[in-house]
């Protein structure tokens, strides 16, 4: 897959996730989140008004930090797909 291809497939799959209109699972939101953040090079602090929101969101970017922001967009895209082919 190129670039390209890479980008492509990427802002499809944040396009999906954005016409979503039902909540996901916090575990796959927390997930897709960290990947969002390190495939979009997005390093500001979490911004929840709520501690414990930013808490989870500092332990989900932190597990995703020794990632590439390649390897980020391939794993949120595999995260979409396997999520939407299990709602069907």
């Amino acid at each position: 897959m190129s670039k390209t291809d890479l980008d492509k497939a990427f802002e499809e799959a944040v396009q999906r996730v954005n016409e979503h209109t039902k909540p996901f699972p916090a575990d796959t939101l927390l997930k897709l989140y960290a990947y969002y953040k390190k495939a979009t090079n997005d390093y500001g602090k979490p911004r929840s008004k709520k501690p414990i929101i930013n808490a989870f969101k500092t332990n989900a970017l932190f597990q995703v930090q020794n990632i590439s922001p390649k390897k980020a967009k391939k794993k949120y895209i595999e995260l979409v797909n396997n999520y939407f082919l299990y709602r069907k």
